[in-house]
């Protein structure tokens, strides 16, 4: 069944992107819950229009998507935990915690875009990436010590 994103949704694709689901996915979750809707001959070509009239504009936030990543080139973050004797993290560190590191150096991220690949809960060195816009991302290396 060939839908059209809504929504950016991980693992699928990107907002006004046409893609090819099971029908019982489509159907059962997509379409009700508003993520997406049917393509339809109609439905693509007012997409196509849509997507015509707004190519200036996504010009520009992949722009700013792009100087964003250039000024987070180069920042390193340190994150202080609580940790056992043995260098275990009571809990764990998530994107909260580095989106507020992130704020605390004067870059406002939104803590979505961040996604950590396994979870943190030692001491140790750790990269994390941005999602700024679907063709830009950065990387950013931090480091959990202990408090």
């Amino acid at each position: 069944m060939k839908i059209i994103l809504k929504e950016d949704i991980s693992n699928l694709g990107y907002k006004d992107d046409v893609v090819d689901v099971k029908d019982g996915y489509g159907r059962n979750y997509l379409i009700p819950t508003g993520k997406a809707v049917i393509a339809s001959p109609s439905a693509l070509k007012v997409l196509a229009e849509n997507q015509r009239q707004r190519a200036h504009k996504l010009a520009k936030i992949k722009a700013d998507a792009e100087a964003t990543a250039a000024a987070l080139q180069g920042v390193t973050l340190t994150i202080g935990a609580k940790t056992s004797s043995t260098g275990t993290i009571f809990g764990s560190v998530n994107n909260i915690q580095i989106a507020e590191a992130l704020e605390k150096l004067g870059h406002n991220i939104d803590r979505k875009t961040i996604i950590l690949k396994d979870s943190v809960k030692e001491v140790g060195d750790y990269v994390a990436t941005i999602k700024l816009h679907k063709e830009v991302s950065v990387e950013i290396p931090f480091t959990v010590v202990s408090e």
